[in-house]
């Protein structure tokens, strides 16, 4: 390789791709797909590859298990990279596989190729010319199509967990001849968070700086705001979302703490957690606890007034109140059931005697007749009065409360309004 205009030296190989496994046994992580008797293993042993789509977060090795599983098989290897590809090199890659009879066709981050692009695939597939393996790091269910992903496979591939990375450290700091304190070791396996790439690229990146044994001051100087753990706009930031909203569900004030303060560790915008929280205030505990939709907003202003960190306190303090809060998803419940009903039923005319009246013509049609105002009636409420339109069931129910925190008291209180209203309407009808 010749030197650039300048004179500079060629460009070192990434250490990550220096320590990329040239066979499946080098593989790090992955044995519930790659152990003995496991899928992928045995696909190997019996030479059968299969379409396939390899699902995971960056770093865990899809791309180099792709090149490792198609080396095994004997097939030739066409990849294609769907961030810079398109229709053009699907031709090309058909081509090159007639020539050979038969290929193994990568697709690096499948779900960028569009609905048209990935059906080009699909002749090729079905007629056994192509085996189809794609990589992706978001869920196939929503990004690959249908058609596709009932010809392939999906495989999950796992974050590398702890003794995984620790050995890619260990491979890494040999290779570089560098040493690291314990403590920026354990930083660094942190901050990796199961990506063995990022893990491998920073071990590089620090170590080509360091003067002496790189310590937790130096990682932190070299890698700075980088210690952020996830892409907020990717699949494992709307998993711990998820996480979060079932652990306040649940009335785990612990896990949901756990994910909350996970969520700001990654990066996630404090703004959305807040308008997260409101919505779990409505959705699952509503009417059971009405205080804790003033507690999710109340959190909210405080944070818009103090910003992070201070006001990253109250939002965790909310949390804690919707997680310990008495739960009910009723009122959820009853919107939905009502939005479908209206949805479905005719436009049914306000009866006449809820009609307001504010002319004499209007009076004169009747309207406002024989209504009936609650608070003139005893306990301000006017038993056998109807409120629905002519024709819907008047023992319809939307709202269905249930028997926890104030809630409780709510289901009490219909029933005897319920019960009132049936003696009153029992004595207005005509006696057969």
């Amino acid at each position: 390789m010749t030197p650039d205009l300048f004179g500079a030296a060629p460009t070192q190989v990434p250490l990550a791709e220096r320590l990329r496994p040239a066979k499946l046994d080098e593989v790090v992580g992955q044995a519930k797909l790659l152990g003995p008797g496991q899928p992928l293993r045995v696909a190997v042993e019996r030479r059968q590859l299969h379409s396939m789509i390899l699902w995971g977060p960056p770093g865990v090795g899809k791309t180099t298990l792709a090149r490792l599983l198609v080396q095994a098989s004997g097939l030739p290897f066409i990849a294609i990279s769907a961030v810079l590809g398109g229709v053009k090199d699907i031709r090309e890659a058909v081509e090159q596989a007639k020539v050979h009879g038969r290929a193994a066709v990568f697709v690096d981050e499948v779900h960028r190729f569009n609905k048209a692009q990935q059906d080009a695939f699909l002749p090729h597939v079905e007629s056994g010319l192509f085996v189809f393996i794609g990589a992706t790091t978001e869920n196939p269910s929503f990004e690959v199509n249908s058609a596709l992903l009932s010809r392939a496979t999906v495989h999950v591939l796992e974050p590398l967990d702890r003794s995984d990375l620790v050995q890619l450290f260990e491979r890494g700091c040999a290779l570089l001849g560098v040493l690291w304190t314990d403590d920026a070791r354990d930083a660094l396996i942190a901050y990796a968070d199961g990506d063995a790439r990022r893990m491998l690229n920073a071990l590089d990146n620090v170590s080509s700086t360091a003067t002496a044994d790189v310590d937790t001051a130096h990682l932190q100087q070299t890698l700075g705001a980088q210690l952020r753990r996830f892409d907020k706009g990717g699949d494992q930031y709307y998993d711990a979302m998820s996480a979060l909203h079932k652990s306040v569900r649940g009335s785990d004030p612990d896990a949901s703490l756990y994910w909350f303060a996970r969520l700001l560790d990654g990066g996630a915008d404090p703004r959305y957690l807040a308008r997260r929280l409101v919505r779990m205030a409505s959705e699952d505990i509503g009417l059971a606890d009405p205080r804790a939709l003033r507690m999710a907003l109340d959190a909210s202003e405080v944070y818009e007034r103090l910003g992070s960190p201070e006001g990253e306190l109250a939002l965790a303090q909310a949390t804690v109140y919707l997680a310990v809060a008495a739960k009910s998803n009723a009122a959820y419940l009853a919107y939905k059931a009502v939005r479908a009903f209206v949805a479905q039923d005719a436009s049914r005319p306000v009866p006449l005697h809820l009609r307001n009246a504010p002319t004499r013509l209007m009076k004169g049609l009747g309207m406002g007749d024989g209504y009936r105002y609650a608070h003139d009636e005893p306990d301000a409420f006017a038993a056998g009065e109807r409120y629905l339109p002519e024709g819907v069931p008047e023992d319809l129910r939307f709202y269905e409360p249930t028997d926890r925190g104030l809630e409780g008291k709510i289901a009490e209180k219909l029933a005897r309004l319920r019960d009132a209203n049936a003696r009153a309407r029992d004595l207005l009808t005509p006696k057969a």
